[in-house]
């Protein structure tokens, strides 16, 4: 079974019925399997603060919800995060792509990358790093881990978890 469907089986496990996504060339896999599982409702944000009231909406309705989004977007999501989804108290599982590291093609990527991690630790959001694919054994753990605690937490996924840029 490949990365993204051990992902997609996790989401489903833990009763994520809705994910929104924004596109990302490292996430694309992921992002086509939950747009063709039956089990889950995908709509594709424009920007990833969009996304977050797209999954605050699923969770007022009663679904557990998840957004798929670039590090580089982190800054654009802080009000959201804190004014909606930390201050409501919603579970937010982000699987997260960290662009910016070693080996990263695209110079912008990398600034963002600097300040991902402080960011987040910042606004107290417990933050995961995965860099090899068997660390994702742990994802199902961290989906009940939100959905227990009624917070959001960042998955951040490097490009080697992926397979490299």
């Amino acid at each position: 079974m490949d990365i993204n469907d051990k992902i997609i089986d996790a989401y489903v496990r833990n009763k994520v019925e809705f994910i929104t996504t924004v596109p990302c060339k490292q996430l694309g896999g992921v992002i086509e399997k939950a747009e063709a599982h039956p089990d889950i409702y995908h709509i594709p944000s424009n920007k990833e603060d969009e996304g977050m009231g797209l999954c605050a909406g699923a969770f007022m309705g009663g679904k557990r919800s998840s957004i798929i989004m670039q590090n580089t977007a982190i800054g654009v999501t802080i009000n959201t995060l804190v004014t909606l989804t930390q201050y409501y108290r919603m579970p937010l599982p982000m699987l997260i792509s960290y662009r910016g590291e070693l080996g990263e093609p695209v110079a912008c990527q990398a600034e963002m990358a600097v300040h991902t991690k402080a960011l987040l630790a910042q606004l107290n959001i417990p933050t995961y790093h995965f860099h090899k694919q068997a660390d994702a054994e742990e994802f199902d753990k961290i989906l009940q881990y939100t959905f227990m605690c009624n917070k959001p937490v960042a998955i951040l996924t490097d490009a080697s978890f992926w397979g490299g840029y």
